[in-house]
């Protein structure tokens, strides 16, 4: 059983950081992608970043290029979302997802977690 389990969310002022992490069981972790994605109230999932965990390669939404940073430890089976000069338009709930291939398209993710809140206060 596929299961994606977030943690690292939480309350912080903007132009601060957060850590999230994404711990995977169920399938063979250096054979997907593991994307993060994420939801504010009253908006559609969007894709944020996205790793190919066979060779790094990585993938990030305009909104967070220069600001986030993904990584993969295979060994420990977790992706990580390294968030910093957080912004409010930052607040949302995160979700991890895993897919064939490394996209930000939601459509393309084969299972997701249940989701980290996440919320910039000005």
């Amino acid at each position: 059983e596929v299961q994606l389990v977030e943690s690292g969310g939480g309350l912080v002022q903007a132009g601060g950081s957060l850590r999230l992490s994404c711990a995977a069981s169920g399938f063979t972790f250096d054979n997907y992608a593991i994307g993060w994605f994420r939801q504010a109230p009253g908006k559609e999932r969007e894709g944020v970043s996205c790793i190919r965990t066979s060779d790094g390669s990585t993938y990030y939404a305009d909104s967070v290029k220069g600001r986030f940073t993904i990584s993969s430890d295979n060994a420990k089976n977790t992706v990580y979302l390294q968030m910093n000069s957080l912004k409010p338009e930052d607040t949302a709930v995160y979700y991890c997802a895993v897919g064939p291939v490394a996209t930000l398209f939601r459509e393309l993710m084969d299972y997701w977690g249940a989701g980290t809140l996440v919320t910039v206060s000005s």
